[in-house]
């Protein structure tokens, strides 16, 4: 589990003030890297993944004011600029043929190598009424990417934002709306997995080393991947899911915007551990396995993250 890191005196009492220093942010660095984690990156980050140049790219909500949103590059030494902006409210982001995709409502954006942003599908171009695009994976043979529709949004919670119970007769009322697509890198969409029960909600999607499917429900918290050709779910529940991903060996991570954690699920026992808790808001993370971390937006805090996958 992820938290800040504690020295004793006795462990450290014939190690100089400056080494203990060096060790302190040593601590707040992903693996080598240059960058003090966390690190802010703006207001409301939601996704990131890697792109040009070996660099980070963060979408950037910010506001609640139509086109004040921005796409962020991070340097590898931790260095911030806006890349592009204009957007409303950008969520996840992959990396593929190019080019970065976004979602944005009820949009897909594509930017190139300078910033340069077109639409590669907007609303009228889906084959069913779009509510509110989240997650974006690249898919299985980096010909396209998968998006995420979590549906009626607004029957999951309470007065106070928190979700309903599931045994109540609330958590009755979610339609089943939510729905994922495959738009290929051309702007064609075609209904990847269509409206099901285990989906009223979608939130994060991948892609397993088999070249399947993996989809976080945040309502019900199903942590959901294809055996046989169905979506099936793992073990536990992980209500306000939000990423997913699965590393070379086979484990699977989850994060939960609702509940601020990450957890690391083996791939055999499909046990659940905690790697990092008490944030406010885990977002969508970027798995950087060759580092041994994920990088993880605090949407609310603002803050970027690097949490310790081994």
């Amino acid at each position: 589990m992820n938290t800040l890191p504690t020295f004793t005196k006795g462990t450290f009492q014939h190690i100089s003030i400056g080494v203990i220093s060096t060790m302190l942010a040593l601590s707040f660095t992903g693996c080598g890297s240059d960058i003090q984690f966390p690190i802010k990156v703006g207001e409301n980050p939601e996704s990131i993944t890697k792109g040009f140049n070996d660099n980070y790219y963060i979408t950037v909500m910010n506001g609640s004011v139509e086109g004040d949103a921005e796409l962020v590059e991070m340097s590898p030494d931790g260095t911030l600029k806006v890349f592009a902006k204009g957007f409303n409210e950008p969520k996840g982001i992959a990396y593929v043929g190019e080019h970065l995709y976004f979602s944005d409502v009820t949009r897909v954006w594509k930017v190139d190598k300078d910033g340069n942003t077109s639409i590669l599908a907007d609303k009228e171009d889906f084959p069913e009424e779009v509510l509110y695009l989240n997650d974006v994976s690249i898919d299985g043979e980096g010909k396209g990417i998968y998006v995420v529709d979590m549906g009626a949004t607004k029957f999951m919670r309470d007065e106070n934002n928190n979700l309903w119970p599931l045994d109540s007769e609330q958590a009755k009322l979610v339609p089943q709306l939510g729905r994922i697509y495959h738009i290929d890198l051309e702007g064609n969409v075609t209904i990847a997995q269509n409206t099901s029960p285990l989906l009223l909600n979608p939130n994060g999607v991948g892609i397993d080393n088999n070249g399947n499917m993996m989809v976080g429900e945040f309502f019900k918290g199903n942590f959901l991947v294809t055996r046989n050709g169905q979506l099936t779910p793992l073990k536990g529940q992980f209500r306000g899911a939000d990423a997913v991903e699965q590393d070379s060996k086979g484990n699977y991570y989850v994060s939960s915007w609702q509940q601020g954690k990450v957890w690391k699920i083996d791939g055999k026992t499909e046990e659940s551990t905690v790697l990092i808790e008490g944030l406010e808001s885990a977002a969508d993370f970027y798995l950087e396995e060759d580092k041994g971390r994920l990088l993880l937006p605090d949407m609310k805090t603002g803050l970027l993250h690097a949490v310790d996958i081994k």
